[in-house]
């Protein structure tokens, strides 16, 4: 194991209680508009996998309906616009709604930089990264594949990108994602909401929804 892991494991622990001190103005603001403006619970709880494929609940604030069909990714839902909430539109538009994965950050599920964590039953995205290692390091916030082309990516482009990530983990590597990160958020780089009737089918081969 590279020494920097260790470091990067007390960085990331330190980094996420400064995050958590300093942004609990904007998580109260963004729990009230959240609770004023629509029903649910103000956090939407998610299966992915971490570390080696251990199981695990990330947390986002929520930013669609309850009714929104589960354990499929939002942008291959066909309209969702119609699922996506006003205050979702803000605060997927500007990621704000990725802040409560700081706590799993924490919990030491997830770090801040790494590949993003898959869905438990994205299979092809799963057996394609143990082709590279992805899967036996820790998911992050963001990642090299998200400044890549996030949803845009193919399963194997994206795969190939979170490997590259995983051969290469170092502080300066580390901090070229951050910064990049933070370039992609302000441009809205690679979201993507809602994928065509073809475009399901073809993503959802091995998903069960």
């Amino acid at each position: 194991m590279k020494p920097y892991i260790f470091i990067k494991q007390t960085l990331d622990f330190a980094l996420a209680l400064i995050g958590m001190l300093l942004l609990w103005p904007f998580f109260l603001i963004i729990s009230i508009l959240i609770k004023s403006t629509s029903r649910g619970p103000i956090l939407f709880r998610q299966k992915r996998l971490g570390k080696n494929k251990k199981e695990f609940y990330i947390l986002k604030f929520r930013t669609m309906r309850t009714d929104t069909p589960a354990e499929m990714p939002t942008h291959l839902l066909q309209d969702p616009d119609f699922f996506i909430t006003k205050v979702g539109k803000f605060l997927r538009r500007t990621s704000l709604d990725e802040l409560p994965q700081i706590i799993n950050i924490l919990k030491g599920e997830m770090s801040i930089i790494g590949p993003r964590p898959a869905l438990w039953n994205q299979y092809d995205l799963i057996a394609e990264r143990d082709k590279y290692g992805a899967n036996d390091i820790k998911p992050g916030l963001t990642g090299w594949a998200q400044i890549n082309g996030r949803d845009e990516l193919p399963i194997e482009v994206k795969a190939k990108l979170d490997g590259e990530y995983a051969t290469r983990i170092t502080f300066k590597f580390d901090i070229k994602v951050f910064f990049k990160t933070l370039l992609s958020v302000v441009k809205s780089d690679g979201v993507r909401e809602g994928s065509s009737e073809q475009e399901v089918t073809s993503n959802t081969k091995g998903v069960t929804l």
